[in-house]
């Protein structure tokens, strides 16, 4: 038993390795340029076992996107996460605000690695459709966001849950983080800061307590 959990450690950790070997490379290179092969010798692995535990290219960047929105490798959706239910819960303004700072810490990792897959959409098909995925992916969380925000009866006039979420999308895009945070220098926290004011002023009625 102990021989196959510390198989299993080791296993976990060699694709780790490989992960952030291929994280690397995308950014430096984007993914048109990188190798299968520049990615196991990055991760010091043979490029076999490299082809025996992802089969492609495509495959190791789905993974990643998993892991980095995620923030681990635990199969639990965005939406049951413990923050996204906190803010699900919580009054209208507060909400808006937890869902600011949580987009923020996802960005903070996915972001570089979004502009990989957005760059090579224009090229490779295959992307082109994981892109397409993540946006639509992006969009689920907004209209589930939305639609509480609709049920709490705090959107302004005007504006139902569809138009709330796509407000959303496009404030909390990786876009919209890249160009105001890698681009013009932003930190962190004046983005989060940003978000969350402009959502309250372009979601709550005028008068509503966003304090």
């Amino acid at each position: 038993m102990r021989k196959t959990g510390e198989r299993a450690a080791r296993t976990a950790a060699n694709r780790a390795r490989m992960l952030g070997a291929a994280k690397e490379l995308f950014i430096e290179r984007g993914y048109t340029a990188t190798t299968m092969k520049a990615v196991a010798e990055r991760a010091g692995m043979a490029v076999q076992t490299l082809y025996f535990t992802f089969s492609t290219k495509r495959a190791i960047l789905s993974e990643l996107l998993d892991v980095e929105i995620a923030g681990d490798a635990e199969p639990v959706a965005t939406l049951d996460r413990p923050w996204a239910v906190e803010a699900l819960a919580a009054p209208p303004a507060e909400q808006i605000r937890l869902q600011a700072a949580g987009a923020g810490r996802i960005l903070a990792r996915v972001a570089p690695l979004l502009e990989v897959v957005r760059s090579a959409a224009s090229t490779d098909p295959e992307i082109a459709a994981l892109w397409r995925a993540n946006l639509s992916q992006r969009h689920t969380v907004q209209s589930r966001f939305a639609e509480a925000l609709a049920a709490k009866g705090a959107l302004r006039e005007g504006t139902d849950a569809a138009r709330a979420a796509d407000i959303m999308l496009a404030l909390l895009s990786s876009e919209t983080y890249h160009l105001l945070v890698e681009e013009r220098g932003w930190s962190g926290e004046e983005w989060r800061d940003w978000a969350a004011d402009t959502l309250l002023r372009q979601l709550l009625p005028p008068g509503w307590d966003r304090s």
